[in-house]
């Protein structure tokens, strides 16, 4: 008898769930929007680094709540001499083991720029993926308001640089030292002792625009329960302390004067509210000099930024447009970047004070919302596509090519297999505009045909009849060999 032939064991395609795959128009739209980003940094004097994918967890922050098994909200593995190493969370923390291991040697304030993917173990949500890039901006080693004031008015340049209208983003500026001041007088200490505590109370804050007032009021006291079943332990804060923390998440007023007379009252005597109003009030000075109004930066005491390394002002970019997925339902994007002052994270490594700020924004974040905008254009054309009629003819097509792509066009010589009729589905599926063809005969008489496949399917739909379609033979020229260049660039000018 004889036996069944298994059938082989083949892996299922399948990516994992908050990992995006990429394609052309994505990819390339997402280093436009870097590069119109690194053009506001260099013109503001920054240099660009890059650090690796993987550091220490032990460098990467407060943030790891484990220290014996640091994978929740990072993905960690151990090295082979049983340390472990984490994926990079963020783009700030490899910065200021970067700045601590070369300190020496840099100018400081030493003023980098970098984008690259970040990864976080977190539940996955529409625009809210576990890779992502980011695009940051930092000055290590820049005390005071001026600095700050210079990344908050970066942030909103970049976000009219890659396209983002008046109206549609504002930047939205914060102090840590004015929660600081109330937490404090609220019985949560500003030591190591309340650090978990705060650290709680600033990410139930940092979900204000998720849950609501209610959702984060469960979160300052024992916890909540989410749709899914899912429970997150609160900040176990006393009645009092909750109904201040909450007062001061809305005491904004409608301009960036008003906010601060109102923070004024809010704090009374507190030396470290005190000093955190007198920073926004730097920052405002430095704002209104150069004409940036509350349109496009305004003070918001809802901002606190839910990680915990922020010392001083801190600010995110909030989209004002409402955003709808494929069905027409609202979608919540929330802050598409932010940063703020870090006095502490180089410190950590080298235990003395080294003052530092920063900006970053969410490449992947910023381009799924200006996707559901409609603010996206593919700039990149399809290329010219160079059929192969005559498989002896393939140094011609390829020299064809050369002279397209010297002239600034891009062009394709097809490389696989099948006949003209396949040729043409293909160049059909990849959008392809202008097709060249030329066999024997039209080499010796120094002749190529061109067509447009976009503009004679355009025409076709207007025929009727086989008679009529040979008569007219649409969107097709033949033209001199020699002048294949200057045609091709009339027809995609036209």
């Amino acid at each position: 008898m004889s036996k069944k032939k298994q059938k082989p064991n083949r892996p299922k395609a399948r990516r994992p769930r908050g990992f995006e795959d990429k394609t052309a128009d994505v990819f390339r739209t997402e280093a436009r929007l870097i590069e119109a980003a690194f053009s506001v940094y260099d013109l503001n004097g920054f240099e660009p680094l890059q650090t690796p994918a993987f550091e220490y967890a032990d460098a990467l922050g407060k943030f790891l709540p484990d220290e014996d098994r640091p994978n929740t909200g990072v993905f960690a593995l151990r090295d082979d001499d049983d340390q472990w190493m984490s994926l990079r969370y963020d783009l700030t923390a490899p910065l200021a083991r970067y700045v601590a291991e070369n300190y020496d040697g840099l100018a400081k304030p030493y003023r980098r720029y970098q984008a690259g993917s970040v990864y976080r173990n977190e539940k996955p949500g529409p625009g809210r993926f576990r890779e992502f890039v980011q695009c940051d901006a930092d000055s290590v080693g820049a005390p005071g308001s001026a600095a700050d004031a210079e990344m908050i008015m970066m942030a909103a340049d970049v976000m009219r640089a890659v396209g983002l209208k008046a109206g549609q983003y504002q930047v939205r500026v914060n102090n840590r030292k004015l929660l600081d001041g109330i937490l404090e007088s609220s019985g949560v200490p500003n030591t190591e002792d309340g650090a978990v505590q705060r650290l709680q109370v600033l990410r139930a804050i940092d979900k204000l625009d998720r849950l609501g007032s209610d959702g984060v009021e469960a979160l300052l006291g024992e916890g909540r329960e989410d749709e899914s079943g899912d429970y997150t332990q609160g900040a176990k804060l006393g009645a009092n302390a909750i109904k201040a923390v909450l007062g001061f998440t809305v005491a904004s007023g409608t301009g960036r004067g008003e906010t601060i007379s109102n923070l004024e009252k809010l704090v009374g005597t507190s030396e470290r509210g005190l000093a955190g109003c007198q920073e926004l009030r730097d920052i405002d000075t430095i704002l209104s000099a150069v004409g940036m109004g509350s349109e496009r930066v305004a003070f918001d005491t809802s901002i606190v930024r839910g990680l915990g390394y922020y010392t001083g002002p801190v600010f995110e970019v909030e989209l004002l447009t409402d955003i709808k997925d494929r069905k027409g339902r609202p979608v919540q994007i929330g802050s598409i970047g932010g940063g703020g002052r870090y006095d502490d994270l180089v410190s950590r490594f080298r235990g003395q004070p080294v003052p530092a700020t920063g900006f970053s924004f969410g490449v992947s974040r910023l381009l799924s919302a200006m996707e559901r905008l409609g603010s996206l254009e593919n700039e990149t054309k399809p290329p010219i596509f160079i059929t192969v009629f005559d498989r002896s003819l393939l140094g011609q097509y390829f020299k064809m090519a050369e002279e397209i792509r010297a002239a600034g066009m891009r062009a394709e010589v097809y490389v696989g297999t099948g006949n003209l009729t396949k040729q043409m589905k293909y160049a059909d599926r990849r959008g392809i505009q202008l097709a060249v063809i030329m066999g024997e005969d039209e080499l010796a008489r120094g002749e190529v045909t061109i067509k447009d496949l976009v503009l004679g399917a355009e025409m076709a739909k207007a025929i009727s009849s086989n008679e009529e379609w040979k008569s007219a033979r649409p969107a097709q020229s033949v033209v001199q060999r020699e002048n294949l260049v200057g045609s091709l660039k009339d027809m995609l000018a036209s």
